[in-house]
């Protein structure tokens, strides 16, 4: 069984005795369901689930139910003997944006009590825009991603320790032995390859086969073009979400790496905003990780974004690979000279800075340059840029000097996550190993007292 952190989460959150149902989301074939009932399980004698969306597939028992009564009982139905009472019954309502009015009569359900529930969704973005009445006091949402690199070290058998001492030597920025470089870098590179989805993670351990890996992130990609094609058909419009979708891979080897509006249909004088619903889908399903421009970087970032600039990452470094490299591992794992990792470097550090609650800005400026990546920094209260360099020439990013040395900017530090070994600061730049990236979280608390 996959270790995963939201199950702490969860475990959490049930045994608090709050009566508020929570909300899992996230992108299809991540392991939402499966945690989910994992725990659930564990913690109630009786746990019920409820699939909307292969319930749409079948009788539809529960499709056109509006009433709390009627809930009821076809609960009761498709329960049997399994239900009590809120003390030992989970009622697991899956996929539950397959029938919007669910998330309307949560409120409803969370305030009459007779069991505890939990949900969750995929693409969000398109079932609250299908929902008249969103319960935002009744409902705790959380979301959800695909095994992070962290995970995945547990996967392979990495203990409490040996994580413990990685972090510990990022928050003291200092470096791995040689031995314990080699290991965690070549680690990394089979994550690379692998990725997070967890039926690729799980093929991985039981073949170490890259043609069954790969294999199992085709279908993967398939069944996002069908959930794609399906929207297309219910919205009743011709919409190029699928197309958007090809192109993400073959935006990244372009210098800029955004997405250009007139390359979408090879037509000179679109729009970005004219395709607002194609990114909207993408991004809310979490299939896509958007990245967006900052010209004037101040903190918090979301206040000085580019709307109409923005970069697209796929949501799996692995399903990443497996387009550009097939079957071939020698690209990633012998680090050959001629391939260029640089996309794929940025994307596993756009996943894993995602996976930790970060949002993702990048830096624009037709002057200075571009930098990778900025995020806030809750605990200073500024922002923080991160630079990826896959190769030798990490040393050199004009883009990321100019940007620090701006006094207008205030910037007091930044980031470069590279392939050596060696953890050292320099002109206000802190160059460290990419796996490091595990560790930067969305906010890192100092020790004190904050009641008031």
């Amino acid at each position: 069984m996959l270790y995963r952190k939201i199950s702490t989460d969860i475990e959490a959150h049930l045994r608090s005795g709050s009566d508020k149902i929570m909300v899992i989301e996230g992108a299809r074939q991540i392991g939402k369901s499966y945690i989910i009932r994992e725990v659930g399980k564990r913690l109630y004698k009786n746990f019920v689930e409820v699939n909307f969306a292969k319930d749409d597939e079948t009788e539809g028992l529960f499709r056109d139910i509006r009433e709390l009564g009627e809930f009821y009982i076809t609960l009761s139905m498709v329960a049997g003997g399994k239900l009590g009472d809120k003390s030992d019954t989970l009622v697991f309502l899956d996929e539950i944006q397959h029938y919007p009015q669910y998330l309307t009569m949560l409120k409803f359900l969370r305030e009459e009590g007779k069991f505890t529930y939990i949900a969750s969704r995929s693409m969000l973005g398109i079932a609250l825009r299908n929902t008249v009445s969103i319960p935002i006091g009744s409902i705790i949402r959380k979301q959800m991603y695909q095994l992070d690199f962290e995970e995945w070290l547990i996967a392979e058998g990495w203990g409490k320790e040996a994580l413990d001492h990685v972090r510990d030597c990022y928050k003291r920025r200092v470096s791995l032995s040689e031995a314990q470089h080699a290991n965690l870098l070549g680690e990394f590179k089979k994550y690379l390859l692998v990725g997070g989805m967890p039926d690729a993670v799980n093929t991985y351990m039981d073949t170490h086969n890259i043609v069954r890996v790969r294999e199992v992130q085709d279908a993967i990609r398939n069944l996002y073009k069908e959930d794609a094609s399906k929207y297309e058909k219910e919205s009743g419009k011709k919409l190029l979400v699928r197309r958007i979708y090809d192109m993400i891979v073959s935006q990244m080897e372009n210098k800029k790496k955004r997405i250009v509006a007139k390359d979408i249909r090879d037509k000179k004088g679109d729009r970005f905003e004219w395709f607002a619903e194609e990114f909207e889908y993408l991004i809310s399903s979490g299939i896509a990780l958007d990245v967006h421009a900052i010209s004037n970087p101040k903190y918090p970032l979301s206040e000085s974004v580019h709307k109409n600039l923005l970069k697209l990452y796929l949501n799996d470094v692995g399903m990443l690979t497996g387009r550009l490299y097939d079957y071939n591992i020698a690209p990633v794992i012998k680090d050959e000279r001629s391939i260029n990792l640089g996309s794929v470097y940025e994307s596993v550090v756009a996943q894993e800075l995602k996976a930790h609650g970060h949002d993702l800005f990048y830096y624009d400026n037709a002057k200075k340059g571009e930098v990778d990546y900025l995020v806030n920094n809750v605990s200073g209260m500024t922002v923080l840029p991160i630079e990826v360099k896959s190769g030798k020439d990490f040393t050199s990013h004009k883009a990321l000097d100019r940007f620090l040395a701006d006094e207008e900017y205030n910037i007091p530090s930044g980031i470069v996550l590279d392939n050596e070994r060696e953890v050292y600061t320099k002109n206000k730049v802190t160059y460290m190993p990419v796996y490091f990236v595990m560790c930067i979280e969305r906010a890192e608390i100092p020790e004190g007292e904050y009641i008031f």
